[in-house]
């Protein structure tokens, strides 16, 4: 994620909101944002909406002495309802939403500039768990129209305007519901793939762990063994010391022989595993990715090598590309291996911007080319070849 676009609130003015009591709490919609890396004022932009507030009086009833009045009291408190709904725990978030729809129906008889206010309530509730998200919010919204219906009825407003009202906060409150539900999916799944690598790594240290285990356990007791025994014959038997001694050394190589062919697997399986992390990482930013599987046999290095150069260019992908489809492709031949990367972007990557100069430096250490084609928004194709010791 790009955190430099975010804007932080300046230590001071924080100090200040959270003295005030709006500091934002930890699962609060601005947290939210944060972790994401995107400002924390995003949401203040939708206060434009509350122009409607300064506009209604042009359409009936005028810009009388009383509605100043009624605006300068309301207006403030407003706001700050608005901001709580968004710095407060969401399990109390709709308490001052259901503030805001409160304050419209106080004020409904002698303000009409406060059915904004009631747009806003119903906009803003945040609904509780997301698999009953919207039938939550259907409820909240039919006894919150239902309540505006009976008063708006009751002081005589025209049977238009209370027959839009519900239509237009339903149909804006789905879209604003659906749209945090996907975000918080998003934010679910990104936490998963994190979990899931953590799981992974630690999945292989234990296997590590026990593949070392088994291989030198036994090895190394024989080892001592035969060294003791070796010690014991040194001064009466000395052919058979040294015999002894030989047969250590034999295992010792032997065991070397097969810790160099456990580490050999271990680094094999490096490639693999990037591709099923570079699944996740693409998955999550609602990006499809096809591969093919990695060659079998490769040099340590060179698919040590590979397997960061594909790291580095998947978190391109999610993080700069703003793809949909991406495809990972391997070639061998006798003489190297190729491995092109591409999706279907927006394109234009300058050469030595997102990492690509140190991908280039980690495949040139490694006697091989990196390509890059990147027309705009016709996508991004990166190319290796790296050559195999014949």
């Amino acid at each position: 994620m790009n955190t430099a676009a975010a804007a932080p609130i300046p230590p001071r003015i924080a100090r200040l909101l959270a003295r005030c009591g709006f500091a934002p709490a930890p699962d609060s919609a601005i947290a939210d944002l944060i972790r994401q890396g995107k400002s924390p004022w995003t949401d203040a932009v939708h206060l434009l909406w509350s122009m409607w507030v300064f506009v209604t009086p042009m359409f009936g009833g005028g810009y009388t002495w009383t509605w100043v009045a009624l605006t300068v009291v309301s207006y403030p408190v407003f706001i700050a309802l608005y901001a709580k709904t968004l710095l407060s725990s969401r399990r109390v978030s709709d308490c001052y939403a259901y503030g805001m729809a409160v304050l419209c129906f106080v004020l409904l008889p002698w303000y009409p500039s406060g059915i904004s206010y009631f747009v806003f309530g119903c906009v803003m509730l945040h609904a509780g768990k997301r698999h009953r998200a919207i039938p939550i919010y259907l409820l909240q919204w039919f006894v919150l129209n239902l309540l505006y219906a009976g008063i708006s009825t009751a002081i005589g407003r025209p049977w238009q305007m209370i027959v839009w009202m519900p239509v237009m906060t339903l149909i804006i409150g789905l879209i604003i519901n659906v749209e945090r539900a996907s975000a918080d999916k998003d934010i679910a799944l990104k936490l998963s793939h994190d979990e899931v690598r953590r799981l992974a790594a630690t999945a292989e240290r234990e296997r590590i762990g026990r593949d070392l285990h088994d291989l030198l356990g036994h090895t190394l007791s024989l080892i001592t063994l035969k060294l003791e025994l070796a010690r014991k014959l040194s001064e009466r038997d000395p052919p058979g010391s040294r015999r002894e001694l030989e047969e250590a050394e034999r295992v010792a190589r032997h065991a070397l022989a097969e810790v160099r062919s456990a580490v050999t697997g271990i680094r094999s399986a490096d490639l693999a595993a990037e591709l099923a992390s570079a699944r996740l990482l693409l998955e999550s930013s609602n990006v499809h990715l096809e591969y093919d599987a990695p060659p079998e046999v490769l040099p340590p290095d060179v698919e040590r090598g590979l397997s960061l150069v594909l790291r580095e260019a998947a978190t391109n992908i999610a993080r700069h590309a703003q793809a949909t489809t991406a495809r990972i492709a391997f070639d061998t031949d006798v003489r190297s291996v190729h491995m092109c990367v591409e999706d279907n972007g927006r394109g234009g990557v300058v050469d030595d911007g997102n990492g690509l100069a140190g991908m280039r430096d980690r495949v040139r250490c490694m006697g091989g080319t990196l390509s890059i084609e990147s027309t705009k928004n016709r996508g991004t194709k990166v190319l290796v070849r790296v050559g195999l010791p014949a």
